[in-house]
Formats: C-alpha cells, structure tokens, sequence
C-alpha cells in the first residue's frame, strides 16, 4: 500500500513535470523498518518549507510518531511555491496524500466547490473544536454547516522595520501617511531606500495593493471587489495607483528591480542598512538572520483617511484531507493531532504563531505576538490576503497586473481595464 501511496504521489507531481522537487524533499517514515499494516499508513505533504517552520514541523512528526507508534508516517515537504502549483495534482490523483497543508478564505473554498476536500465536521465534533474554536475560525472552515478545514495559525501583517536605521537618523514610528511619506524623504535623502520587497513570487506586491485600497477606499469596498462586486476600473481603485502607490515607486521609495528577489532575498537590503522598511506578514522572522532579530521591529500600516475604517491582513493557515483519501481515519487522527491544544501551544512557543484554539493560555505569547495580536484586534475588519480572498483566477490576473504596474507606473488606467475585463468574464458570465 505505501508504495503504491508514494507512485501515485509522485506521477501527480509528474504531471506538473515536478517530480525532481518531490524526489528532493524532505520525507519522514518512508525508509523505516518493515510493510505497515495498510490501515495505519498516513501521507502527509507540507509547505511548511522555510527553515524554523521544518524545524518545528520534525520536531512534531516525531511527537506524533511517539503518540502513535503503530501508525506509519510518511512526510513530505514541498518549497511553497512549488506546493502551491502541484495542490492541483494531487488533489486529482486517484491517490492523493492523506492530509495536506493549505490556505483559508477562497483558495480552500475553490476546492471544497469543486468537491475535492472531505467533511470533517465528525472530526470538530469529536474533538471538541465547536466549543474550543471561535465562532470565526469555525465560520472559515465552514460551507453550509459543514467543516472542511482546521484553522491552525495565523499572523499579521505589518511594516518592519531595522530599529538601527531608524536610530541612526532619529525617526520615530509613523502613524499617519504624511509620516510616513515624510520618513521616506527622510530616508532617501540619507541614502537609504526606505522599502525593500521581492516580487519575484508576486504576492508581495499584492500586498502592497491590499493596504493602500483598505486605507484608502475601506475594507468593505475592498472585500466586495474581491467578490467581484465592485469593478477594478472604479475611480477609487484609480487613485490608489495614481495618488498613493504610482508616487512611490516613481519616487525610489522601494529597491530596485524587486521582480529579481524571491521575498527572504529581499531580506540584506534591510540587515547590511541599504533599506529601511518591509511590508510583510510575521512570518518574517522565519527567515531573518538570528543575530538581527534584536533590531527586528513592526508597527501598523499607517492610516491615510481617518474616516475609513481600519481593515488588516491576518492570512490563516491550516489542514485539510482530500475527498480521495486512502486512509481517512490516520488522516483524522492526524488532524485531530494538529489541532490540539498541546500542539498548537508548542506551535505558538517555537515559532511565534497567533494560534486557533482557543484553550491555548494567552500566557505562551511573547512580547512580538502580542503586539500584533493586538493591532488585528484594534481592526474593524480583518481579511485574508488578495490572493486568498478572490478567487485563483482573478488573483492571477490581478497579480499580473500589479507587476505590470510596478514596471509602467503610467499605465494604470489601461491596466485596471484589463483587469475589469478579466473581471466580469470570471464573475459575471
């Protein structure tokens, strides 16, 4: 059975000509002792591929392995963005690995539409999630009452910033985009890029996009043109990328060439003093020279129209097991696993995670989580991510947009009419 698992897993990937990646990542179980009875064999694929959440996630595989020696365990960890390319072969295969790391909010609705992702609501049942999960977090993993996902943590999203810099040239944190605009003059004329960013992986610009709208324009006009609601050729999208976003890539404010860097890349230009700032979620810190944390800091996205009301990014990651699992119940069990109080504190204490359940004693959070615990609070609304809160298509489209944006700053009108296009050929006809 298990090799039967791993083929089937591997000709998924080759469809996507990516079995070189699979070959090379990283697999628990696989090579140890004799034949598991078939019942008690387990696939499980992560994203988890950066390299404090690998540590951790090991360190996990071998506590579960402890808590259930009769179970084999077969792991595998794929780099991010190639997982997020094979989800779709594998979740085809007639073989597909038995629990899968993934995305709330849209990118898990797509497939739970398409009838690829199991029912688990006898799993929240069972173990006790409907009292142990906020009505949110279970709103989210939810399509007509029924479960299909496990929440398991979540991070926020702010701008960090190198405390040395801001130190050396006695910039104090802004609050407004007067400040910050000011802050970036401040810096640019010191010699120091104010931001740094890698587009290279394009969501990273899609940030910079979800900001500005839900600054400018608010959170509800934000989410209703993620729905496909509003159109892109509005005027108020217009002016975040003539007024706000346009100026400061034609003003320097950002690295050159940021389509060259992967995000971690675009980490030096922060560390060695050349950039200030990075907009990017917590998980930050993952890839963040370790003797560099200590000057590592973040504050909120500065308000630009204090009429608006305050939307944050808070992407939530977690599980859930394909409709074609082979093995359900490990696969439940692992689940159950993830989502417990015990795993989900460690999880919290190693990696600095805000996490899910709600029995995790807020005492395990550091200063960091706090802080950002407390800026998604103070929110008015709290969305997903671009890419998470449309659909894949559109978020495809939109993505490729914002890079065309970042090249030809001129443009935007004809951009957004393409986009408005793509628009209403995917939510309209």
């Amino acid at each position: 059975m298990k090799n039967k698992i791993v083929i089937s897993v591997l000709a998924a990937l080759f469809v996507l000509g990516m079995a070189p990646l699979f070959a090379g990542g990283q697999q628990e179980g696989a090579a140890e002792g004799g034949q598991a009875a078939e019942q008690d064999v387990v696939v499980y694929n992560s994203y988890w591929s950066d390299p404090e959440p690998k540590r951790v996630e090991a360190e996990l595989m071998e506590m579960f392995k402890e808590q259930n020696p009769g179970v084999k365990l077969i792991h595998s960890t794929v780099a991010h963005e190639d997982f997020k390319q094979a989800i779709r072969a594998y979740l085809t295969s007639s073989a597909p690995p038995d629990v899968l790391t993934w995305f709330a909010g849209n990118r898990a609705r797509f497939f739970i539409d398409k009838g690829l992702i199991m029912d688990i609501s006898d799993v929240w049942e069972e173990a006790g999630w409907n009292e142990s999960y906020s009505k949110g977090f279970r709103a989210m993993s939810s399509v007509d009452d029924k479960q299909y996902f496990l929440p398991g943590n979540w991070y926020w999203w702010a701008v960090y910033y190198d405390t040395r810099v801001f130190d050396e040239y006695d910039i104090e944190i802004p609050k407004t985009w007067d400040e910050l605009m000011a802050v970036c003059e401040k810096l640019k004329s010191n010699g120091v890029t104010p931001f740094t960013v890698g587009t290279k992986y394009r969501w990273t610009a899609a940030a910079w996009f979800d900001y500005l709208n839900m600054r400018v324009n608010g959170p509800e006009f934000h989410i209703n043109l993620m729905l496909g609601k509003e159109s892109y050729d509005d005027p108020r999208v217009l002016k975040v990328f003539n007024d706000y976003w346009g100026p400061m890539i034609d003003k320097g404010y950002f690295v050159e060439s940021p389509a060259s860097y992967a995000w971690a890349e675009a980490i030096p230009f922060m560390t060695n003093g050349d950039a200030a700032m990075y907009l990017m979620g917590d998980f930050i810190r993952d890839s963040y020279p370790k003797e560099d944390l200590e000057y590592l800091d973040f504050f909120r996205f500065p308000i630009i129209d204090p009429s608006v009301p305050v939307g944050e990014d808070a992407p939530t990651d977690g599980y859930f097991i394909p409709k074609n699992s082979q093995n359900p119940e490990m696969a439940k069990k692992l689940l159950k696993f993830f989502g417990s109080k015990e795993v989900q504190e460690y999880v919290a204490k190693e990696l600095g995670r805000l996490v899910t359940n709600n029995k995790v004693d807020t005492s395990v959070y550091n200063e960091n989580q706090l802080k950002g615990r407390e800026i998604v609070n103070a929110a008015d609304y709290v969305a997903q991510f671009y890419d998470r809160d449309t659909t894949p298509e559109m978020a495809d489209k939109g993505m490729n947009g914002f890079m065309e944006f970042w090249q030809n700053t001129d443009q935007a009108e004809k951009i957004l009419e393409k986009l408005e296009k793509s628009r209403q050929q995917l939510f309209e006809e």
